[in-house]
């Protein structure tokens, strides 16, 4: 699946924003593809207001 992080990470609680980077986000703009299993479905749904996700 393919993530891109659309918002900014100000303002989110801290660990937010640690998973933001644990997927590899850093700035507004950042893409990274990671794979489809249920840590990486935990992680997309805390931060699900932030990113966009399109599944492959």
């Amino acid at each position: 699946m393919k993530i891109k992080l659309v918002k900014s990470l100000i303002g989110s609680k801290k660990d937010q924003i640690a998973t933001a980077y644990s997927l590899g986000l850093k700035k507004i703009g950042d893409c990274t593809e990671q794979p489809d299993n249920a840590a990486t479905q935990g992680k997309v749904q805390k931060i699900i207001h932030l990113i966009e996700v399109e599944k492959d």
